[in-house]
């Protein structure tokens, strides 16, 4: 089991006290267990120092901007290549069910496909099962590289480092076909309203559960994870 997926799924998770607090921690876990290269880790650093010294509403507005007003960056994998089509319901509910084949049960408001909670699933699987996973998404993963490097995003470091890991770049077909979509602007607003406009979607039983590691960040990270990733504290919102 590799402690560096939990800690590249608290990277990627919405800003918040928690996980500057914990953000040393993070970097530590990463490079003593130097699943990824040196280059890899030393990449992900500015990233760290951020989250540890810069203004929490800061971060908390560039992540939104990134992550939830741009679809071609969305968390959600499935969003890359499923779109809203009737394929997107079946593999969720086939990756649901892979993750309870595992002993975990999805407890957060966010979809099965949301990257920092399949991380935290890899976490929690023999290494060599939890590449075959990762490697599944790693087109997806690598294209979210390329387009967080175009915007200069520390982020980046984070899908660059995953794509590493999963022996994918954007030289991949799959990944070139991806990066065809044009990325969209976070400033539209007519676009941002068509998105909120759409049904709401709940796989898990907590509707007030969110990002996975945000409210324990790493208080487990050396024994058995709870099959049940936490969520924010109640009533926590984004901005």
């Amino acid at each position: 089991m590799a402690r560096t997926y939990k800690a590249l799924s608290a990277l990627l998770c919405y800003p918040s006290r928690e996980l500057q607090e914990a953000a040393g921690e993070i970097g530590a876990v990463i490079e003593a267990e130097a699943l990824l290269s040196p280059a890899a880790r030393a990449a992900l650093r500015p990233l760290i120092e951020e989250m540890a010294s810069r203004d929490l509403y800061d971060l908390q507005e560039r992540y939104v901007l990134l992550f939830d007003r741009s679809r071609t960056l969305s968390l959600n994998l499935f969003e890359h290549v499923h779109g809203e089509s009737r394929e997107r319901g079946p593999a969720m509910l086939d990756l649901l069910e892979t993750y309870r084949a595992g002993g975990y049960e999805l407890a957060s408001s966010e979809l099965p496909d949301h990257l920092p909670i399949l991380l935290e699933f890899l976490s929690t699987l023999p290494e060599t099962q939890a590449l075959e996973l990762l490697q599944d998404a790693g087109h997806i993963i690598a294209a979210l590289a390329e387009r967080l490097k175009r915007r200069e995003s520390p982020y980046a470091a984070v899908m660059a480092g995953l794509a590493e890991l999963a022996g994918i770049d954007r030289s991949d077909e799959l990944v070139a076909e991806l990066l065809k979509i044009a990325d969209d602007d976070p400033e539209d607003l007519a676009a941002l309203d068509a998105v909120w406009e759409e049904a709401e979607v709940t796989f898990g039983p907590d509707p007030n559960a969110g990002c996975p590691v945000s409210r324990d960040m790493l208080a487990r990270m050396d024994t058995p994870l709870n099959p049940q990733p936490a969520g924010p504290a109640p009533g926590a919102a984004r901005p």
